[in-house]
């Protein structure tokens, strides 16, 4: 493969699983989906990137003065790929802005996960991690800490049936056991530094409420209930005002698709899809392999461009 197609790849890549991502999300079984989608991001995203950088490098190491200083030949570096420079700058303005767009979506989602550990200490749980809050408003989320806690009003419990409530509870619990805020994070993040893949991250995140629903209704042994459970918790929370449920979902209660959700409950268990997740994982592969190539042929090819530039001094 050739230096330019080793460059191209990761942008083929993205745009490919920007693209199929949503599709694959609702085709694999939700807890593979969360697992192998949430890592497809983040290698594309690292992989576009590098290869954006090393496009930009490629064009700055041919200006003169830069090349005279690494002591590289010009000529020597064009040999096997030539990035025009109007490419390169691009390349580096683009680089340059996705850096800085991950850097704050960094930073928010630290500080997010910092106010909710800070949270988490301050609530006094009823046991088992469980937070009653006395609320006209009914809701229940999970809040990711060192101690997660699972925080339900009083009036989601009054909406609810005692059945229902073991399988509101069961949902939220899977939340905090499966660590889904860090997938959610990597996806939020690997989504900033690359736009393509925003569909894929909104993917993952409906794939992390259908692993939670699988769980609770494993749990509880009733696909049906699992489902009127959702259903009913779905309509309560639709009742809230508006500047609530804003609120609550940045502290980790918001809803995916309810209806899409209830309708997955009330049909059997998704089958495995192992040709399909192997699809996957090979593209996974394809593309770390991609940029260690990538990698390995631009650190020879400025190595041959310092010994040429050597001899003819």
């Amino acid at each position: 493969m050739s230096s330019n197609a080793l460059l191209l790849w990761p942008l083929i890549a993205s745009a490919a699983l920007g693209l199929s991502g949503p599709r694959l999300g609702r085709a694999l079984p939700p807890a593979v989906a969360v697992r192998l989608l949430t890592t497809a991001v983040l290698v594309s995203a690292l992989a576009t990137g590098f290869a954006l950088a090393i496009a930009a490098f490629a064009a700055l190491a041919r200006v003169p003065i830069v090349s005279a200083i690494g002591h590289w030949s010009v000529t020597a570096l064009d040999t096997g790929q030539h990035v025009p420079a109007a490419a390169g700058v691009l390349a580096g303005a683009t680089v340059t802005a996705l850096v800085v767009a991950a850097a704050r979506r960094a930073v928010r989602g630290g500080r997010e996960l910092v106010t909710a550990a800070l949270i988490c200490r301050d609530l006094d749980d009823a046991g088992g991690g469980l937070v009653v809050i006395v609320d006209e408003h009914p809701d229940a989320y999970a809040l990711p800490g060192i101690r997660g806690r699972i925080v339900v009003s009083t009036a989601m419990l009054h909406a609810l049936s005692s059945d229902e409530r073991r399988v509101l509870l069961a949902h939220e619990a899977a939340h905090l056991a499966r660590g889904h805020h860090l997938y959610l994070q990597v996806a939020e993040l690997s989504a900033a530094a690359n736009p393509l893949l925003r569909p894929v991250a909104r993917a993952i995140a409906t794939a992390v409420e259908r692993e939670a629903d699988e769980i609770a209704a494993a749990e509880v042994g009733d696909r049906r209930l699992a489902a009127r459970a959702l259903a009913r918790a779905g309509l309560a929370r639709a009742a809230a005002p508006a500047h609530h449920r804003a609120l609550v979902g940045a502290l980790g209660g918001a809803d995916g698709n309810v209806v899409a959700r209830a309708h997955a409950l009330l049909a059997p268990p998704p089958p495995r899809r192992r040709i399909l997740a192997a699809s996957l994982t090979a593209v996974i592969l394809v593309t770390s392999a991609v940029s260690l190539a990538t990698a390995k042929q631009t650190e020879r090819r400025f190595e041959t461009a310092q010994a040429v530039y050597t001899r003819h001094t």
